[in-house]
């Protein structure tokens, strides 16, 4: 088995499709858009390599493409925690002896650059799409959520990974009745608006630049003592949100405030994987057509960020939050939610996904081992 680097573009659209071998018979699996991914693979498109380097490699035997792997260094990680990580990620493989060959590449190539420890999968960090599923894998992913074969976890274990943080996703009906059906959360939600003068409201579109910027404050604090939280940069979060504009609701995308200064925000976003998956990631002809029809038929969410400012917390914001999401999802006709991913460790925000009838369904792995 040999392992080759991706120089061309022809290489690149290789490492691309090589999913679609993979996943050809897993009714699960949603095929990504061409497009997306060789944006977000492009240095040149994506603006983390503004801070960042990425290599690609492709694993090879009897002429077959049979697994690919990407290594990649942040700068900007490096320097907030104090160490220098390869991480890798877009992990795809037929085989035990792929995945090792295809680790070993990427360590071989993250040592150059000097690094002292591997952790992934992350596509490219733990504001992508990150972890490998090790537990529910009945289900198709979610937006933005990944998806592997139940094999992955021991080829990676057998190549010399150990767990280093598990993430949880849950599942949450769409409550009818709040006060009946999240009694918890709806009294604290009323008593603390209340006393901390707290005010709901939902994204204004026409100001969208605006609202924007409120986002960036509020994102980079809430998840900074997150484990392997890497602030995003300005351009990164422009570039996420011209990603996620066109799926937006904006009652579903909600600002907290007390006194006029914003303190906590949520967003929830129709889950478009609904739609992607019939059309295995093909747009044209016919794909598009159907994209556009099924788009205001989706009955599934996404809650994607829940996230309180700094020195606001234990308020209660987070369940007006949450409150007003359940009584606006249901309104609008969606019946339930995955909320995730959540580090395994955050008692508070697991918690209270618990107290709105939380189901844990999926359990994510991100490893590591020392280089």
């Amino acid at each position: 088995m040999d392992v080759v680097p991706v120089v061309s573009p022809n290489d690149l659209t290789r490492f691309i499709r090589l999913q679609h071998q993979i996943y050809r018979d897993d009714p699960n699996w949603v095929a990504p858009l061409p497009s997306d991914e060789k944006t977000r693979l492009a240095p040149g498109k994506n603006p983390y390599f503004e801070h960042a380097e990425a290599a690609y490699f492709l694993a090879r035997e009897d002429g077959r493409d049979v697994g690919r792997i990407a290594a990649s260094v942040d700068r900007n990680y490096d320097s907030i925690h104090g160490e220098r990580q390869l991480a890798f990620g877009f992990l795809e493989a037929e085989s035990a002896k792929a995945v090792e060959a295809l680790v070993r590449a990427a360590e071989r190539w993250g040592r150059e650059r000097g690094a002292k420890v591997m952790r992934g999968p992350m596509n490219f960090t733990t504001n992508d799409d990150c972890g490998l599923l090790i537990r529910g894998f009945e289900e198709p992913p979610t937006i933005l959520m990944p998806y592997n074969p139940p094999s992955y976890a021991a080829w990676l274990e057998s190549a010399g990974m150990k767990k280093a943080k598990d993430l949880f996703a849950f599942r949450v009906p769409i409550p009818a009745s709040p006060e009946q059906e999240i009694p918890q959360v709806t009294r604290i939600a009323r008593k603390c608006s209340e006393r901390h003068r707290i005010h709901v409201r939902p994204l204004d579109m026409k100001h969208f630049e605006e609202e924007l910027q409120k986002v960036k404050v509020i994102y980079n604090s809430a998840w900074e003592k997150n484990w392997g939280f890497v602030p995003m940069t300005e351009h990164e979060i422009d570039h996420m949100a011209g990603q996620l504009k066109p799926a937006i609701v904006p009652q579903l995308a909600l600002f907290a405030e007390i006194d006029g200064e914003t303190v906590g925000f949520a967003l929830a976003i129709p889950d478009v994987n609904v739609v992607l998956k019939p059309i295995r990631g093909r747009l044209f002809p016919f794909g598009i057509v159907r994209l556009l029809w099924s788009l205001p038929r989706i009955r599934t969410l996404r809650l994607m960020a829940l996230g309180v400012k700094a020195g606001f917390r234990r308020r209660g914001i987070d369940a007006a939050l949450v409150h007003r999401a359940a009584v606006v999802s249901h309104a609008r006709g969606y019946t339930w939610c995955e909320v995730g991913w959540t580090l395994e460790d955050n008692d508070l925000i697991n918690g209270l996904i618990e107290a709105v009838n939380g189901d844990r369904y999926k359990t994510y792995r991100i490893y590591e081992r020392s280089l």
